[in-house]
């Protein structure tokens, strides 16, 4: 169940009221007049099911709430209730497959910011990921992967692509764009002071056949990349999020980026080109997977509001 909030303006309450009390998947339903102060208005507050919700907002924004008021949505753990029982049988679907369109759209664009924290996390999975390679240790190399906040903005561009909206998109693109050049230039400093010093020794990165996957890009590399990027989505439009760390070790993105900088100070430039390749391999392999099945979910999702029932008076 999730728990909403709506401020109408006075003028719109009594129709807000009436979109809540239509939809089976309505329970809970409390009115407070006049208690909001900005801005000004009526609060009205719901229990909903989770695969009521796009259908309510999408109601509720058709009344300009999310314009003149405002709507919220809450996450409700435990709901101790017939009503809201009742609620959850006679709304469409199954809770932890509905997608949140609304939720969607604001945590793809909330996880693909280029901002100091994605920079950060993004360069300290690269610097793993050539600690990894140089000392041929998998486990450093899956520890990389599960840092790497990649998947954030790549989620937002096949969320951009499905739903058409471009400035998703050009988001996702430019953290991207901007975060794993900044990555790699820090991480080519590292190695080379490392190398330098003798801390790090790339000389020895032909020997290092453990993390030769990183570099070995072909058909197996895209089926993965496929795999994760579907199993990311299903992850993130649904309530089994816990399953993204699962997704993280499957891909191979901020690895092959380690891998390149590391093959380039060590003068392997035939492998440096192979990571690159096995970057953007994965890159559009995730995306496209992504939404393939961003776009299965919406049609089903419509699929299911169509035939559902007759809503109460």
């Amino acid at each position: 169940m999730l728990h909403l909030r709506a401020v109408c303006p006075p003028d719109r309450t009594d129709e807000a009221i009436r979109v809540l009390r239509a939809h089976t998947g309505t329970a809970h339903l409390v009115v407070h007049r006049g208690v909001a102060v900005a801005p000004e208005g009526d609060l009205i507050e719901a229990d909903i099911a989770r695969e009521a919700a796009d259908e309510i907002i999408e109601s509720l924004c058709g009344l300009d709430l999310d314009h003149t008021g405002g709507i919220t949505l809450e996450a409700l753990d435990t709901a101790v209730s017939d009503a809201a029982d009742k609620a959850e049988e006679a709304a469409p679907g199954e809770g932890a497959d509905a997608v949140v369109w609304q939720e969607l759209v604001g945590r793809s664009g909330e996880e693909s910011r280029l901002t100091w924290t994605f920079q950060a996390f993004l360069t300290i999975a690269c610097l793993l990921a050539s600690v990894g390679v140089i000392t041929n240790s998998s486990v450093t190399i899956v520890g990389a992967m599960v840092v790497g906040p990649e998947f954030g903005p790549l989620a937002a561009i096949a969320v951009g692509l499905v739903l058409r909206r471009g400035d998703l998109v050009k988001q996702g693109a430019v953290a991207l764009l901007g975060g794993f050049p900044i990555a790699m230039v820090i991480t080519l400093g590292v190695v080379l002071v490392g190398n330098a010093t003798g801390v790090l020794e790339v000389s020895k990165l032909a020997d290092n056949h453990e993390v030769d996957f990183v570099y070995q890009v072909g058909i197996a590399s895209l089926i993965v990349a496929l795999l994760a990027g579907a199993a990311g989505m299903l992850s993130m439009t649904s309530a089994k999020s816990a399953a993204l760390v699962g997704v993280f070790i499957s891909v191979t993105t901020v690895p092959a980026a380690g891998y390149a900088v590391v093959a380039a100070v060590a003068g392997q430039w035939e492998r440096c080109l192979y990571s690159a390749g096995q970057l953007l391999v994965n890159l559009i392999g995730i995306v496209a997977a992504a939404a393939i099945v961003l776009t299965l979910r919406r049609r089903g999702q419509r699929s299911r509001v169509t035939e559902r029932p007759l809503s109460r008076g």
